[in-house]
C-alpha cells in the first residue's frame, strides 16, 4: 500500500509539472537576457560584490512580487495587463478623450518603447555572440543574421499556445546550460566567498560612492524587473492548461488541396496574415467582462504562483548573482601585482569573453558566446510576443500575429543596424546598459496599473463573491516596491544629469 501511494504521489506531481510548469520559465528568460549580462558585468567590475549583490537580491524579490501579481491578474480575470489598461482608460466615464490622450496612449507608447529597448538589447547581444565566434564578421552583419534567425521562429503561429511545451523545454535547456557554464567559470576564478555573502547585506556604499553606482543599480533594477515580462506573464496566465485544445473543423475544403503543393502554400500564407482565433476569443471575453470561474482559478492559480516564484528565485537571482560575482572577482578584486588586470576597470561582453578565453580556454569562451546567442534569441522571441500582446491590448490593433511581430522586430532591427555601423564594438556595452536603464524608467508606469488592478476588489472578485485582490500587507509591499523604483529612477537621472 505505501508503494502504491508513493507511485500515485509522483504521478500527481509529474502531471502538475507537465501541465503547469512553463509560465515561470518563460518569464525567467526576460531576467536572463544579454542586457542583463552587460549590466551585471559592468556593475561587478566597477563596484565589486558589495553593494551590488544586495541590489540584485532586492531586485529579484521585487520581480517575484510583481510577476506573481501579473500572473494572478491574468489567471483570475482572463485578461492580460494591456487589455485591462484599455478597459480602464479608453472609455472613462467623465473625461474619455482627455484620459485617452493623456494617459492611455502615452502609456502605450512607453510600453512599446520598453519592448523596443528590450529587443534592441537582444539583437545586439546575439550579434555580439556571433561576432565572438566569428571575429571577422562585422557587427552589423551579426545583427542582420540574428534578426533573420528570429524570423524563422516567428513563423510559428503562436509559440505561447500551440508549441508551448517545446518552447518551454528549449528555455529550460538554455537556462540550465548557461547556469552550468557560469558555475564552471566561478569555480575557475575562485571568488572570495565571505565577501560574496557579505555582498547580500545592505551597505551605505551605494549612496556614498560616485553617482555611477546608483546609475548601475538602477540598470540592474531595469534589467531584473522587465516591463514586457509583466505583460507576457499576465497573458500566459489566462491560458487554460487543463482543457484539451479544440479540434480543427472538419470540412471538405482541406481534403483536396493537400494533394497540391501550391494550394497548400497559398493556404499557409493566407493563414499567416489572417487574424488569429485568439484575438476573437479575447474580444469576446472583453465584451462580457467576466472573470474566470472559481474552478478555473482553483486549478491554475496556486500552481502558477509556485512556478513563477520558484523559477525566479532559483534561476533568475542565482544566475544574475553568478554573472556579477565572476565580474567582481576577476575585474574588481584582482591582485595588485597583476598589472594587466588592474588596467581593466569596466567589463563588457567582449572583455568577459577575452578573459574567459585567456584564463580558462577557448572551449569555455565558445560556450560563453554560444550561451549569449541562445539567450538573445530566446529573449527576443518573448519580447516580440510581448509586443503583440501590448499592441492588441492597448489599441485593439486587430492584425495578424505575424505582421505584429514583423513590425516589432523591424522597429528594433533598424536602430540596431544603425548603432552597429555607427558605433561598432566600442560603445555597444554602454548602449546595452542604457537600454536597461530605459526599462527601469518605464517600469513604474507599467507597475502602477498592475498593482492598482490586483488591489481592486471590483476587478478581482469572481462569481460567488470570492475576492482575490491583494491583502493589505501585499498591497503595502507592492506599492513600496513601486516607490523605491520611482525614487531610484529620479535619483539616478538627477545624479547622472549632474555628471553630464
Amino acid at each position: 500500500m505505501p508503494l502504491l501511494q508513493f507511485r500515485r504521489f509522483w504521478q500527481t506531481v509529474l502531471y502538475h509539472v507537465k501541465t503547469h510548469v512553463g509560465i515561470g520559465i518563460v518569464c525567467a528568460v526576460a531576467y536572463f537576457d544579454p542586457g542583463n549580462w552587460s549590466v551585471d558585468l559592468q556593475a561587478g567590475s566597477s563596484f565589486g560584490y558589495r553593494p551590488m549583490l544586495f541590489v540584485i537580491l532586492m531586485a529579484g524579490l521585487g520581480a517575484i512580487v510583481l510577476q506573481t501579481l501579473s500572473c494572478k491578474l491574468g489567471c483570475v480575470t482572463g485578461l492580460d495587463l494591456a487589455a485591462h489598461c484599455r478597459l480602464l482608460l479608453h472609455d472613462h466615464p467623465k473625461h474619455p478623450l482627455l484620459v485617452r490622450r493623456l494617459v492611455l496612449y502615452p502609456l502605450y507608447v512607453l510600453s512599446e518603447a520598453a519592448i523596443i529597448a528590450t529587443d534592441l538589447a537582444e539583437l545586439l547581444g546575439s550579434a555580439i555572440g556571433i561576432c565572438l565566434i566569428f571575429p571577422s564578421l562585422p557587427l552589423w552583419a551579426g545583427v542582420v543574421i540574428t534578426a533573420l534567425d528570429v524570423f524563422v521562429f516567428l513563423l510559428i503561429s503562436d509559440p505561447t499556445r500551440k508549441h508551448s511545451r517545446l518552447f518551454e523545454v528549449a528555455v529550460i535547456a538554455l537556462v540550465m546550460s548557461v547556469f552550468a557554464c557560469f558555475i564552471v567559470l566561478i569555480v575557475k576564478v575562485k571568488p572570495d566567498w565571505p565577501g560574496v555573502f557579505m555582498g547580500y547585506i545592505p551597505s551605505k556604499a551605494l549612496f556614498k560612492s560616485d553617482p555611477d553606482a546608483v546609475y548601475s543599480a538602477v540598470g540592474i533594477l531595469g534589467a531584473t524587473v522587465m516591463p514586457h515580462a509583466l505583460f507576457l506573464g499576465s497573458f500566459m496566465a489566462t491560458q487554460d492548461r487543463h482543457s484539451p485544445p479544440p479540434h480543427p473543423d472538419q470540412g471538405t475544403e482541406p481534403d483536396l488541396p493537400l494533394y497540391n503543393l501550391s494550394s497548400r502554400v497559398k493556404k499557409g500564407i493566407k493563414e499567416l496574415f489572417a487574424v488569429s482565433s485568439t484575438d476573437t476569443d479575447i474580444h469576446i471575453v472583453e465584451a462580457k467582462r467576466e472573470n474566470h470561474s472559481p474552478t478555473f482559478i482553483r486549478q491554475h492559480l496556486t500552481h502558477e504562483m509556485v512556478d513563477v516564484i520558484s523559477s525566479l528565485l532559483l534561476l533568475a537571482v542565482p544566475i544574475n548573482s553568478a554573472i556579477l560575482v565572476m565580474a567582481a572577482t576577476v575585474f574588481y578584486s584582482v591582485p595588485e601585482s597583476d598589472a594587466d588586470a588592474n588596467d581593466i576597470t569596466v567589463a563588457g561582453l567582449f572583455d568577459a569573453h577575452d578573459l574567459i578565453k585567456a584564463r580558462i580556454g577557448k572551449g569555455a569562451a565558445f560556450v560563453f558566446a554560444l550561451a549569449l546567442i541562445l539567450a538573445g534569441q530566446t529573449s527576443g522571441i518573448t519580447a516580440t510576443l510581448a509586443g503583440q500582446i501590448v499592441s492588441q491590448g492597448f489599441i485593439n490593433w486587430r492584425v495578424s500575429p505575424f505582421l505584429r511581430r514583423l513590425l516589432t522586430r523591424a522597429l528594433a532591427l533598424v536602430p540596431s543596424v544603425v548603432v552597429a555601423v555607427a558605433v561598432g564594438r566600442a560603445g555597444i556595452d554602454s548602449l546595452l546598459v542604457v537600454s536597461q536603464v530605459i526599462l527601469s524608467v518605464v517600469l513604474p508606469f507599467v507597475a502602477f496599473p498592475l498593482i492598482w488592478l490586483t488591489s481592486s476588489r471590483r476587478v478581482m472578485r469572481v462569481e460567488g463573491g470570492q475576492d482575490h485582490s491583494n491583502g493589505w500587507i501585499l498591497a503595502v509591499v507592492a506599492y513600496g516596491i513601486w516607490v523605491v523604483v520611482l525614487v531610484a529612477n529620479t535619483y539616478a537621472v538627477v545624479s547622472w544629469g549632474g555628471l553630464t
